[in-house]
């Protein structure tokens, strides 16, 4: 075995037999995962052209559904992709697609939005023309209780979170490649996840998530200038707020970092999971922190009074 497959990951999950058998929202129709495909002329596949969310459904209930179908139809009039689709229908979508799973809990929905079919195998998006690719993946997806316990390690990269010049890190597109080459420099380098810097050298986000550090009872996360604005990200700074508890989106270094009390990041998929390492430095005293713990608390209260406002999904 590889040593890196023994490491953890934010998005590690329980095993579950039942996603060998799930159903599958391809463009209107659902289908056995066997049966779920698209072409090798779809845009998304040939240029990662296209836009997602990550949802997840607690007790039959999209959690802050409007936010995430918001940041979708953002994100698609900034490419310039026509979706095909209301919010109502996509939303129709994504309950038809868990009903068909029958999916209550522990569930989480990956919503695939493509420029669509392309006429030729070139970049120029005029030669997409038959409209949008739609694919919803929803996974029984529990995330693991053992990474909760021990806290993500991460190794700071050379690669950053780029200018909105170059690719707007505010949009969820397609083309991760520049975070997939950072996971890869930091597993190589032994840890779990990558620590990524801004253009000017401060600490922004991980690969896949948005980070945060606690220090003397301070929570701070980055300006949010070049990282996605996660939906998560976004209610544990509501949260602080609300509870009085003191939080800062600003600049601050490596050496703030491994100085923490606590560091933690934040995701639709796991919530929030505590980081212990960072570059080999032990945070704080290598466990899940009291900050940690109380705002995983208070986030989970926040989306169950989210779910009960909105109506079941049978």
């Amino acid at each position: 075995m590889n040593p890196s497959d023994s490491r953890s990951s934010t998005h590690d999950a329980e095993a579950d037999a039942r996603n060998d058998t799930i159903r599958i929202y391809v463009n209107g129709d659902i289908v056995p995962k066997s049966e779920a495909k698209v072409s090798v002329y779809d845009s998304g596949f040939m240029l990662g052209d296209g836009v997602w969310e990550g949802l997840r459904l607690y007790n039959g209930r999209f959690a802050f559904l409007e936010e995430h179908l918001d940041r979708l139809y953002d994100a698609a009039k900034a490419i310039d992709l026509e979706i095909g689709l209301t919010p109502g229908a996509l939303t129709e979508a994504l309950y038809d697609t868990v009903r068909a799973n029958d999916m209550h809990e522990d569930v989480h929905a990956r919503l695939m939005v493509t420029r669509g079919l392309k006429r030729k195998p070139f970049q120029d998006p005029r030669l997409s023309r038959d409209g949008a690719t739609i694919v919803i993946i929803a996974e029984f997806s529990a995330p693991a209780a053992g990474v909760l316990e021990t806290g993500l390690s991460l190794h700071t990269v050379p690669f950053v979170r780029g200018l909105p010049v170059t690719q707007d890190p505010k949009l969820n597109s397609h083309s991760k490649l520049n975070c997939i080459l950072a996971g890869i420099h930091a597993i190589k380098a032994g840890a779990d996840e990558a620590l990524m810097l801004d253009p000017h050298g401060f600490v922004n986000t991980t690969n896949s998530t948005n980070f945060f550090i606690v220090r003397r009872g301070e929570v701070w996360t980055s300006t949010g200038d070049y990282c996605l604005n996660g939906i998560t990200r976004k209610k544990v700074i509501e949260i602080c707020r609300v509870e009085g508890i003191p939080v800062f989106e600003r600049n601050y270094s490596p050496v703030d970092a491994y100085s923490a009390d606590e560091a933690f990041v934040t995701g639709t998929f796991g919530a929030q999971t505590p980081v212990t390492e960072i570059d080999g430095r032990t945070i704080g005293d290598g466990k899940p922190g009291p900050m940690f713990r109380c705002l995983r608390e208070l986030y989970e209260d926040l989306v169950a009074r989210d779910c009960e406002t909105r109506a079941w999904s049978r």
